[in-house]
């Protein structure tokens, strides 16, 4: 596992201190101020979430999002953003601050879900402002690490990286950990149908015959998927393929393309489906994402 680490600021000393350290395909900056006024900053583009806590609430800030002002205000203290770094981020802090960034590339996560055994399409909700104390104790316990990153222990920071990623998969990623295993499918059942179901994402299959490659009946089969993963195979299935559409829509296809790849009857039928999950329609989702990458809510970062 590589360790990297920096330690930025202007010379002047009128900038922000920033602290990084990455382990593995994660890194994590912490970044604070106690000025009451900063230049506008833009945040690197890249193929991840970052998550951002804030160590110490703040009264007011600026953000932008592709060039359009999404949020200005404060956000108090364990207040947690989640944000598609996709997106053309330009944050200008109008009063002291403290808050520590995670960037998890999109690879890691689902990485992630497959070796406890959810390969289930996983991606973040994005939101800005609710508290998170899991979070907060996470990014506290990251500061030694990041103050003397030349003492800090890989095992430490792999640990508090998995620990995190359980949090997030489950809190704002829709994963479901059973608390109690009894009458949910075996491991071996649980990475069959959901692969199985990856892979017939967009054909016509059979319930009762995934159920009989699983060594159960149906009825049984279902109860079994959904105590195990927090919801039916059905609703699994079309969550993965609103998934996929949200992919598929920042792409060079027709909306019509799109229904027909993802497995819809055609696009009235996605747009149904995709909306009642949403809020919004593959025209409307497109619209907003696709010009500079636009994502969903405004946040605070």
């Amino acid at each position: 596992m590589g360790l990297h680490e920096g330690l930025s600021g202007t010379s002047d000393g009128t900038g922000p201190i920033v602290k990084s350290i990455a382990s593995g395909d994660i890194s994590v900056t912490r970044t604070y101020s106690e000025r009451s006024a900063l230049d506008a900053a833009a945040i690197p583009r890249a193929e991840a979430f970052g998550v951002t806590v804030q160590l110490r609430g703040f009264d007011s800030q600026r953000l932008w999002r592709g060039g359009e002002l999404v949020y200005e205000g404060g956000r108090p203290k364990a207040s947690l953003a989640i944000t598609d770094l996709r997106d053309q981020w330009r944050c200008h802090q109008l009063s002291p601050f403290d808050n520590v960034r995670f960037d998890i590339p999109f690879a890691r996560l689902r990485a992630f879900a497959e070796e406890v055994g959810r390969s289930e399409y996983v991606a973040l909700s994005c939101f800005g402002g609710r508290i998170d104390p899991v979070m907060h104790g996470l990014a506290q316990a990251l500061l030694p690490s990041l103050d003397n990153p030349e003492e800090a222990n890989p095992l430490f920071l792999e640990q508090i990286n998995l620990a995190m990623l359980a949090h997030l998969s489950q809190t704002y990623g829709g994963l479901h950990f059973p608390a109690d295993k009894k009458g949910t499918l075996a491991p071996w059942q649980e990475r069959l149908a959901t692969e199985f179901l990856a892979a017939h994402f967009n054909k016509p299959f059979s319930t009762g015959d995934l159920a009989s490659r699983c060594e159960l009946s149906r009825s049984y089969f279902n109860k079994a998927f959904k105590e195990s993963f927090g919801r039916t195979p059905s609703k699994w299935l079309t969550e993965y393929r609103v998934a996929r559409v949200k992919e598929l829509l920042l792409q060079d296809l027709s909306i019509a393309e799109v229904a027909i790849d993802c497995g819809f009857a055609d696009q009235s039928h996605m747009t149904r489906v995709f909306t009642g999950l949403t809020g919004e329609t593959p025209a409307r989702f497109r619209r907003k994402n696709r010009p500079f990458g636009l994502g969903s809510d405004p946040l605070g970062v």
